[in-house]
């Protein structure tokens, strides 16, 4: 499956510098894109169980999103044939060279953008 380019930013937007950041951005700012790759962080998952970690995403969203990342090369999708046939998400290499930055990206939100709760 080809990978799909990610929509480069506008050069006024951003020097030429950070535009591979904020593409990476973009991407992983589509929502649930980023929420999906921490669930399976934790090792391959198949639909159901995913929809169920994440709650409120539908279906068809959820189709899209594991499409967009696998498109990305970041997942992969492995289908065991059955019956019952299943289909199981995980990350590739890709996906997994990602966690380190997005544990520090959650780290620094922890201590500089506290959800609510943490704040009173």
């Amino acid at each position: 499956m080809a990978r799909q380019p990610v929509r480069e930013p506008a050069t006024s937007e951003c020097s030429r510098a950070d535009a591979a950041l904020a593409r990476a951005f973009i991407f992983l700012g589509k929502r649930w894109n980023a929420v999906l790759l921490g669930v399976l962080r934790d090792g391959p998952a198949g639909f159901r169980e995913l929809a169920r970690e994440l709650d409120g995403i539908s279906d068809s969203v959820l189709s899209d999103r594991l499409t967009d990342l696998a498109a990305a090369g970041l997942i992969s999708r492995t289908v065991v044939e059955g019956p019952p046939v299943s289909v199981s998400y995980a990350l590739t290499d890709r996906g997994r060279a990602l966690m380190p930055a997005l544990a520090h990206v959650a780290s620094w939100a922890r201590e500089h953008f506290p959800a609510d709760d943490d704040q009173a």
